[in-house]
């Protein structure tokens, strides 16, 4: 950006965004475009979709930045199709063959090996993820054509739904798991598990939860929700002035009625922050100071 585009003044506004991220753009493309439409620099995402990937892209806006917290861990949905047979360096369908195998599987046999990996699983974060190893990001170390042992990450799959097309060798997916886990790893695995190789053709993230794809607005007709948007589906209380004072200065409310999280609103219905239960005390986890 221009040193005269740094220079404009903010717009003050706060909320989120979900946006359907089409493919040949970065996520952070995406974070430059509402900027500029909004007319603010204070714009964050949760959860980085690849270039190629499309779907459901979280970003919060102003004050919203302060509660992609809440988002970022949340479970996710991902469609899309894979293919046996082919092996590539970045485990999708933009990277370089690597391998080839002559497969010849049967929709029982793919059904019954993804069925194993549904439940508690440990992944190893392929080269072009974003972890970082020795201070630098593997994807980093990759372009470099170097290539570095990985510790692996536990994820969670829900489900790991796989049905057959036309071709013999691609398969349609659908997946529920837990934030971080890579579809494009899952995918290689389960090659790999059939005696031979896979890769990841083709991805769409359905949901963020408990954002879908029906929540999106397209990139080039954004809208701007509300920032209570952003921890749906937590408790809300509302407050007065008094107790608002109080919840602005991050002073704990007294004993919790029940467990988990909920979210404070002050009298003009301006959200103020998110509590947590905490042995027993309403305890800050986030305020929003200034929140209007």
């Amino acid at each position: 950006m221009s040193r005269r585009g740094r220079n404009r003044p903010d717009s003050g506004v706060s909320g989120c965004v979900i946006v359907d991220k089409p493919a040949g753009c970065t996520s952070h493309d995406v974070v430059d475009q509402v900027r500029r439409h909004l007319g603010t620099r204070k714009v964050g995402h949760a959860g980085t979709l690849d270039p190629d990937a499309t779907g459901v892209l979280v970003l919060g806006v102003g004050l919203g930045t302060k509660l992609l917290q809440f988002v970022t861990g949340a479970d996710k949905t991902y469609t899309g199709r894979l293919r046996f047979g082919v092996e590539t360096s970045t485990l999708d369908a933009g990277g370089e063959v690597t391998a080839r195998h002559d497969m010849n599987v049967t929709p029982e046999q793919v059904a019954a090996a993804a069925a194993r990996f549904v439940g508690d699983i440990e992944q190893i974060p392929p080269m072009v993820s974003a972890v970082k190893v020795g201070g630098k990001r593997l994807h980093e170390l990759a372009r470099e054509g170097k290539e570095v042992a990985r510790e692996p990450r536990p994820a969670t799959i829900g489900r790991f739904d796989v049905a057959a097309t036309e071709d013999p060798l691609e398969y349609e997916l659908v997946v529920d798991c837990t934030s971080g886990t890579y579809i494009r790893t899952l995918v290689a695995d389960l090659g790999t598990a059939l005696g031979g190789g896979a890769h990841l053709a083709l991805l769409r993230r359905s949901a963020v939860v408990p954002f879908t794809l029906d929540d999106c607005c397209p990139i080039d007709d954004l809208v701007l929700r509300p920032l209570v948007d952003l921890v749906r589906g937590m408790a809300i209380i509302d407050v007065d002035e008094v107790i608002a004072a109080q919840v602005r200065n991050g002073r704990p409310l007294g004993p919790a009625p029940g467990s988990g999280r909920l979210v404070v609103r002050g009298p003009s219905q301006d959200l103020l922050a998110v509590y947590e239960a905490r042995e027993g005390e309403l305890m800050p986890v986030k305020v929003l100071s200034g929140a209007g």
